[in-house]
């Protein structure tokens, strides 16, 4: 959601500087015209997204959880990733809310799946190496695509273990782009 990210702060920030005064609503009806990431940007926070990314379903009170987000630093075109998934058809719809608790939310990611993960792996190899490179670090709990990638993420089990992965990826691939956060 990087582009994505951006048009929806632009949203915030017109809104704010020509003193438009419009509503939450008004701006979700907008950014739903702009890109299928653009209104969980605007929300701002964890959410499911349906539809084609307007429809979206508050997931409040996830586990506190270390994140590292890597990119591998080469572009992967969204369009081409929904042609791929096309074809191999849609998947049903996972259960929701997901449940409370650090271990039962782990559970409930590891049995799911990010279903453009696969089409995004054929069109971009790279994202397999991130995969790889953040799933054998010591402490990484899960690692997926995020999205429709390029951009990938490890949960791991306390910051120190995600700072350490950083560090470690950040010495072997240099070109990567890398940020550490926390979900919840």
């Amino acid at each position: 959601g990087g582009g994505s990210a951006d048009a929806a702060a632009a949203l915030r920030g017109l809104n704010r500087l020509w003193r438009l005064g419009m509503a939450p609503a008004d701006l979700a009806g907008l950014a739903a015209g702009l890109g299928a990431d653009v209104p969980v940007c605007l929300a701002a926070s964890a959410a499911r997204m349906r539809g084609a990314g307007e429809l979206l379903e508050p997931c409040d009170g996830l586990p506190p959880l270390p994140l590292l987000l890597v990119h591998p630093g080469l572009p992967l075109a969204t369009a081409a990733v929904f042609r791929a998934l096309e074809a191999s058809g849609r998947p049903a719809p996972r259960p929701w809310p997901p449940p409370r608790g650090t271990d039962a939310f782990l559970a409930w990611l590891r049995a799911g799946a990010n279903h453009l993960e696969t089409p995004a792996v054929r069109l971009l190899p790279q994202i397999g190496e991130v995969l790889a490179a953040l799933a054998a670090q010591q402490g990484c709990t899960l690692a997926r695509m995020s999205g429709s990638g390029a951009t990938c993420f490890g949960l791991f089990a306390t910051a120190a273990a995600r700072d350490a992965a950083a560090a470690a990826i950040g010495r072997t691939r240099p070109g990567w782009w890398l940020a550490a956060s926390t979900i919840g």
